[in-house]
């Protein structure tokens, strides 16, 4: 027995969700965008060492000088060696530098994601499950977390961190800190839900303490919810490391991200927008991509998704 929203753990409960998932071509698209993504950034060592190019290196003779280090050539320094030209002022090569940085957003963005979830996970069942005074505790410091401007705490606490520390570790753990509050308020919510259910009250009354209770009961139920918001999850923490790295916060040159990179070209947007079109336009598609992707997986875990789907079927054979 479920809840509302909540898909039922059992025998082919996987086979419905995909069929479910590939119902929506446009969240199919998605995935197939994201995994081609996630290659790409995976292959980025592979790939450049393909193109004979190092993201990092510096290449002045690439870049006039006189001119202010626009990239010399045609169409920003294009050429067999540069598939997608050079970047101004620092003639480094551009394809590259976008592969590395797919590699940092997505690994903040992820990494991120799972700290918040495993954070808000175990606040939101202790907050139900536990006793009234530590629920009572829980919620007020969930509220209080989901109250907090948090890209201005977290640009004032990366601020204040020493330069050499790995600045990919300190965005997760910046990030995945500051906003666990909206997932912990969810499970605290499903749980009380789920807590007068017979399943939950069958395993009570058989013995099973509160803890064997969380993790074979309510944990396989919450499933959905949670993969259903850690993939709205996603693309924020994205936009959110983007933000810092743009604002000098996060990554720092010359390791490539998205938000970097768009730091850099700004200087350069009039003189040629493509600096600034290709990161933005990466991390649009990525953002998109991942949006989708999660309001079909949302509507794929939806129980009443599949009475949906078999109404649509029945008016179809009728006709």
């Amino acid at each position: 027995m479920s809840g509302p929203g909540v898909v039922a753990p059992g025998p082919g409960a996987g086979r419905r969700v995909w069929r479910r998932l590939r119902a929506r071509p446009s969240a199919v698209a998605s995935a197939a965008v994201l995994a081609l993504l996630v290659l790409l950034a995976l292959a980025a060592p592979l790939l450049a060492h393909l193109a004979g190019q190092d993201p990092n290196a510096y290449h002045d003779g690439l870049v006039d000088s006189a001119r202010g280090g626009v990239p010399t050539g045609s169409f920003g320094g294009i050429s067999a060696d540069h598939w997608l030209g050079v970047e101004p002022g620092t003639g480094r090569d551009l394809f590259t530098r976008l592969l590395y940085g797919a590699r940092i957003s997505l690994l903040v963005a992820l990494g991120a994601t799972a700290v918040q979830v495993l954070l808000g996970v175990a606040a939101g069942l202790l907050a139900a499950l536990g006793n009234r005074y530590l629920g009572q505790f829980i919620g007020r410091v969930t509220d209080v977390m989901i109250a907090l401007p948090m890209l201005v705490l977290a640009i004032a606490l990366t601020a204040v961190v020493p330069p050499d520390f790995p600045r990919p570790l300190l965005l997760i753990v910046v990030i995945g800190l500051l906003d666990w509050g909206a997932v912990a308020r969810m499970v605290r919510a499903q749980t009380l839900a789920l807590n007068g259910l017979d399943f939950v009250e069958a395993a009570r009354l058989s013995g099973n303490g509160r803890l064997r209770i969380a993790r074979r009961e309510l944990l396989p139920s919450l499933a959905a919810p949670v993969i259903t918001l850690a993939a709205i999850k996603v693309p924020t923490n994205m936009v959110v490391e983007a933000s810092l790295s743009f604002l000098g916060v996060g990554v720092k040159p010359p390791t490539p991200s998205w938000g970097q990179m768009l730091s850099s070209a700004q200087t350069w947007f009039r003189a040629d927008p493509t600096y600034v079109l290709l990161p933005a336009g990466l991390l649009f598609v990525t953002v998109l991509a991942f949006t989708v992707l999660g309001d079909g997986v949302r509507t794929a875990l939806d129980p009443r998704e599949g009475s949906r789907l078999r109404v649509g079927t029945d008016k179809e054979r009728r006709a």
